[in-house]
């Protein structure tokens, strides 16, 4: 599936919701694809019938990450990661939180990971608000964009 805008977004989830499909959906900056991202897609995607995957645009993702991240444009994270067979859309999204997407989409299972069970959930009260059970999925250990940028730095280059 390509990259949708949110207009074409809200159109597929209403089709979803006509053919009583649940929708999952998940956000986050998706910066160095690695299998921690595509275990914990993967995971979200096993919860229902479609998953939609909100990506934060470069903006926002500078705002939220350290130094000079994100490595990887957004829409060049957004297409990696709409190729994934688990994501069945894939959406740009300017702001920090996923509160507006969550109030467009109004999805059925709202995904973040495990690292949310011990801090405030921004998007808590929108997916609330909308009816969207919200599930916590561990993370794979050691499969991080951080960790994965550590090894790559200490790496000696031959």
């Amino acid at each position: 599936m390509p990259v949708l805008s949110l207009r074409e977004a809200i159109t597929l989830r209403e089709n979803l919701r006509t053919q009583n499909r649940k929708l999952v959906f998940t956000n986050g900056v998706f910066d160095l694809l690695h299998v921690g991202h595509l275990d914990y897609l993967e995971k979200a995607r096993s919860l229902g019938d479609s998953l939609f995957v909100g990506i934060n645009g470069d903006d926002a993702a500078r705002r939220l990450k350290s130094g000079d991240q994100p490595f990887v444009p957004a829409v060049e994270r957004a297409r990696l990661v709409a190729a994934l067979s688990c994501v069945d859309a894939a959406i740009i999204f300017d702001e920090i939180t996923a509160i507006s997407l969550i109030r467009d989409l109004r999805p059925d299972i709202y995904v973040k990971g495990g690292d949310y069970a011990s801090k405030p959930l921004p998007e808590r009260d929108i997916a609330d608000e909308v009816g969207a059970k919200i599930i916590l999925i561990d993370y794979l250990p050691n499969h991080s964009t951080t960790n994965l940028i550590q090894k790559i730095l200490s790496t000696k280059i031959h």
